[in-house]
């Protein structure tokens, strides 16, 4: 396969998967209804890992060896990009606005693109930058032009929805220093095995009956929860490390500006909410900053920095 068409499967991967995600915030929001936030989360990151031990098994790459540095990275990249930034949400959601929470997740591309300049010394042009900004204010219009959106006083919840789309940034960026020393595929399984374990023992100690709730779950909410663990989380998950490893972390991260954008469209199909001539014109802003941002950042791949030896 040419580099041209391997760079353009990985685009449209990585749209389809801001798809999903934009799908699955409304099948989140449909399953915390009824269901404690902290179970959704480790309840559909484990079938997200049983998925990914699934695929991982298929995977035509040669297995890693496993050092203690390459084991390292690989914790500290699902304390990161999984426990963490899962925790964080869960928490941060208790505490804020919908419209607070959509406007600081745009600000993902941002951070992202800052931490690969500060990790990997890849400068961030004006354009790249100017692509992020325009991005972003399409966001902004969506979220903030919708019906009954304000945007509050900054909470203690608005700084932890900070906080996990830090730790998101900062997982991607371990993951895009691990990308030379293993597959995207057996990397994304690592990653989300230990996040998986380490969330589940979290609920199960801070959720009070919290097995007979996962037992009490009905048919449809295990659909939801199989939709958001096998296809928005680990298939997501296997198009973003992928991604990481094409792209880097900050073209790649140009991707979750389309996430509020999808979530919008998708709640106004599914759960009836409002859409005007607004969305339209923040999807233009979207769709003109994205192409800016990644035809910008040019098509340099990520470099090794020494994580495997």
């Amino acid at each position: 396969m040419t580099s041209a068409r391997l760079h353009a499967r990985t685009h449209l991967a990585l749209f389809a998967t801001a798809m999903m995600w934009g799908l699955n915030v409304t099948a989140v929001k449909l399953l915390t209804h009824d269901v404690d936030v902290m179970l959704v989360a480790s309840v559909r990151t484990v079938l997200a890992a049983l998925a990914l031990t699934a695929l991982v098994m298929f995977d035509p790459a040669s297995p890693p060896r496993w050092t203690l540095r390459l084991a390292v990275f690989g914790v500290a990249g699902a304390l990161l990009m999984v426990y963490a930034n899962q925790g964080l949400f869960a928490a941060a959601m208790l505490r804020t606005s919908a419209t607070n929470a959509a406007l600081i997740m745009a600000l993902a591309p941002f951070i992202s693109a800052f931490l690969e300049s500060l990790l990997f010394h890849k400068p961030l042009g004006g354009r790249q930058l100017g692509g992020i900004a325009i991005a972003l204010a399409g966001v902004a219009v969506v979220v903030l032009m919708a019906r009954g959106a304000s945007w509050t006083e900054i909470s203690s919840g608005d700084l932890l929805m900070l906080c996990a789309v830090c730790a998101f940034a900062a997982g991607g960026a371990t993951v895009q220093r691990l990308s030379r020393c293993a597959s995207p595929m057996v990397i994304t399984w690592f990653v989300h095995v230990v996040g998986a374990v380490l969330l589940m023992f979290h609920a199960l100690a801070a959720t009070p009956n919290a097995v007979a709730s996962i037992l009490s779950l009905n048919g449809w909410q295990w659909t939801l929860m199989l939709y958001s663990g096998v296809m928005a989380t680990a298939l997501g998950a296997v198009a973003w490390g992928r991604g990481i490893a094409a792209l880097g972390v900050g073209r790649t991260a140009n991707y979750l500006s389309w996430v509020p954008i999808f979530g919008v469209g998708f709640g106004a199909l599914l759960l009836g909410e409002p859409l005007n001539w607004w969305h339209a014109l923040g999807l233009a802003a979207v769709l003109a900053g994205s192409v800016l941002a990644a035809r910008a950042a040019g098509q340099d791949t990520c470099s090794s920095l020494g994580v495997c030896t």
